[in-house]
């Protein structure tokens, strides 16, 4: 894969969010907020760092695999996997309809390339990923996987039973990452149920922890995700705090959860799409 520079990964994030956002306002429906805070990291991810193939094969042999737990901000996964070649981009003008591929939350029952489970009940995705990384050390596959989850999703407590699996296991080839944007559904993550020091709770259950603080600075995402992958073979998996901005890029949607899974009006949506730069041409 050839890996682009920062500038070329900046303009596919400029591409991306607006796909987002015609998305989720051509049904009226779905969550731009975390979408567009991630936008950063699914665009490092398939673009720069990992080794995949948009000739999608459900076991994932000989490649690495990602795992969307907090399968809400599938608009930003729907879009990379379009613009990365797995379908075509005209088809994320379907996202929620009746009998689209696209769902609000992934789904695999549709086979739509690059969806390897379905994701959307929150607190499953670790688990998955962690037997997906089982198998391909079983197998002698020495590639990596990947998985993201929600700040608000460690509330969970099915996160806590994986996350104490996977040290006792050794699972070493995992780079599990947590969206840090301190926002939920109903509002700031410390006043719904305050996370506190994740840092310290995830090294306490033996992980080797890593702070990305700028989750929305491309050079940093990319330093981040080489980090996390620098430390694997060590014994332990590897967890990223990816610190972000909800609603990043749109200056009335960042930093708040109200953006969560709200979709623009047609005034909001031109004010939006005019901050960001059409760059790969829209579908």
């Amino acid at each position: 894969m050839e890996k682009l520079s920062t500038e070329q990964l900046q303009n596919i994030c400029s591409q991306v969010r607006r796909d987002i956002l015609r998305m989720v306002h051509g049904v009226n429906s779905g969550h731009p907020g975390a979408s567009l805070g991630c936008t950063e990291f699914f665009v490092a991810l398939y673009f720069h760092q990992m080794a995949h193939n948009n000739a999608f094969q459900m076991d994932g042999v000989g490649e690495d695999l990602f795992f969307l737990s907090n399968g809400h901000i599938s608009p930003v996964w729907y879009s990379v996997l379009a613009r990365s070649g797995y379908f075509s981009t005209e088809e994320l003008a379907t996202f929620r309809k009746i009998n689209s591929r696209l769902q609000g939350h992934p789904a695999t029952h549709e086979k739509l390339p690059g969806i390897r489970i379905a994701s959307g009940s929150l607190g499953q995705g670790l688990s998955v990923a962690i037997g997906a990384a089982l198998a391909k050390k079983i197998n002698g596959d020495d590639h990596t996987v990947y998985v993201l989850m929600g700040d608000g999703e460690q509330q969970e407590g099915q996160i806590w039973e994986a996350a104490m699996a996977a040290p006792h296991h050794k699972v070493d080839n995992l780079i599990a990452t947590i969206d840090l944007n301190r926002q939920q559904i109903d509002g700031p993550t410390e006043k719904i149920m305050n996370l506190l020091d994740l840092k310290a709770k995830w090294e306490a259950f033996g992980w080797q922890v890593i702070e990305t603080k700028d989750g929305n600075d491309m050079a940093a995402v990319i330093a981040g995700l080489e980090k996390a992958k620098s430390l694997l073979g060590n014994g332990k998996p590897v967890l990223n705090l990816l610190h972000t901005e909800m609603g990043y890029g749109v200056d009335f949607m960042v930093g708040t959860h109200k953006w969560h899974g709200v979709a623009p009006n047609d005034e909001q949506l031109a004010s939006a799409l005019g901050q960001l730069e059409e760059t790969l041409g829209d579908y």
